[in-house]
């Protein structure tokens, strides 16, 4: 088997992680794997059976009757099927966001999902955005950086992305949505959002996204060979 390269992109939410990666795997000819879309669909999934994602025993219950493929476009777009449906679109909803904060906090959600993440980056170079990833998922990765960007400019990238899709919305409100997500994701007792030893630290507060993709292939080219 060929050598693979994995590039583990961690940081809070809104810190423009999946933005960036895109960016990035297609400058590189990698594949994207967005995995907060793994666990956004697993909430998904209980949201639709009734099960809280504070319900432990509820997700436990249920988790082996949840089957999901990352599939790519033919833009290289990564899509998320639940039991054979495309919830890609369903999933990215902020109320599903905080519930895939919960559900992921679950043990036995992360040991099934953990698998899956991990295969993908054996047979493929990948490029992979979470809050785990350097620290658990791929320990070993080539590149580790983290992301991150003050909560006032989160929540105004998160605000102004809404608004232009026509969606309503409330900053003060969206604020303290993600003060509370970092607090969910800071505090968990399993896979705690934290910056790995070896990982790069890059904050995007006062950047553009053009500058925040130049600074990272910088940081990539002087440690893989693209």
């Amino acid at each position: 088997m060929a050598k693979t390269y994995s590039i583990a992109i961690d940081g809070p939410a809104g810190a423009g992680k999946s933005t960036i990666a895109r960016r990035l795997a297609k400058e590189l000819g990698y594949h994207y794997v967005d995995t907060g879309a793994i666990y956004r669909t697993v909430a998904y999934f209980m949201d639709l059976l009734g099960v809280s994602p504070k319900d432990v025993d509820g997700v436990e219950r249920y988790i082996d009757e949840l089957t999901i493929q990352i599939q790519y476009n033919e833009k290289g777009e990564q899509r998320m099927i639940m039991n054979g449906m495309d919830v890609s679109d369903d999933i990215r909803t902020q109320d599903i966001s905080q519930k895939a904060s919960l559900v992921s906090a679950h043990a036995v959600v992360r040991d099934v999902m953990l698998d899956m993440q991990r295969n993908v980056a054996k047979k493929n170079n990948v490029i992979m955005d979470g809050r785990d990833i350097g620290t658990v998922v791929l320990p070993r990765a080539n590149v580790k950086i983290f992301l991150t960007a003050s909560v006032e400019v989160r929540a105004k990238r998160r605000y102004d992305e809404l608004v232009a899709k026509g969606t309503k919305a409330d900053l003060n409100k969206i604020q303290e949505e993600i003060r509370q997500r970092d607090h969910q994701d800071i505090t968990r007792p399993i896979a705690p959002l934290k910056q790995a030893r070896d990982a790069i630290l890059v904050d995007t507060s006062n950047m553009t996204i053009n500058e925040v993709v130049t600074a990272l292939l910088r940081i990539i080219k002087e440690k893989i060979p693209v």
